[in-house]
C-alpha cells in the first residue's frame, strides 16, 4: 500500500508502536498526538488531556481498550474520545490514522 492522501502526515513506524503501548509524536503541524497499539490496531488521539492538559501519552491503555490520563484518573474511549471516567468533562479528539509501508500516518482530527 502506498503513502495516504493529501492532510495525512508521517508521524512514525510502525515498528516504534509495539502491542499495548502509546507514542507521543510531533506532527508537521505542530499538534502533538499520542500514537496507540491496541491489540494490534492503531489509532491516534491527542496528546493534551481536555482536563488539565497534561500529556495523554504519560497515561495508560487499559486492557478494556480505555487510555487513563496520569494526573487526575480521566478516562476517555480510544475510539471516540468520549469521556469514561470524570474529571474530565470534554471529549479527548481523536485523529484519523493510516498504516502503509511500516510507516504510520496521523490525518485530520475526526468530527465529534
Amino acid at each position: 500500500m502506498s503513502a495516504p492522501q493529501s492532510g495525512f502526515h508521517l508521524a512514525a513506524a510502525l515498528k516504534d508502536v509495539p502491542d499495548g503501548t502509546m507514542l507521543s509524536v510531533q506532527l508537521e503541524t505542530g499538534e502533538r498526538v499520542c500514537l496507540y497499539n491496541f491489540r494490534g490496531e492503531i489509532g491516534a488521539v491527542s496528546d493534551t488531556c481536555p482536563h488539565q492538559d497534561f500529556p495523554m501519552c504519560d497515561g495508560t491503555l487499559l486492557e478494556d481498550g480505555t487510555i487513563e490520563c496520569a494526573w487526575h484518573g480521566a478516562r476517555f474511549d480510544r475510539l471516540t474520545g468520549d469521556v469514561r471516567r470524570h474529571p474530565a468533562t470534554d471529549p479527548l479528539p481523536v485523529y484519523e490514522v493510516a498504516v502503509a509501508d511500516g510507516q504510520v500516518f496521523v490525518g485530520p482530527r475526526r468530527a465529534s
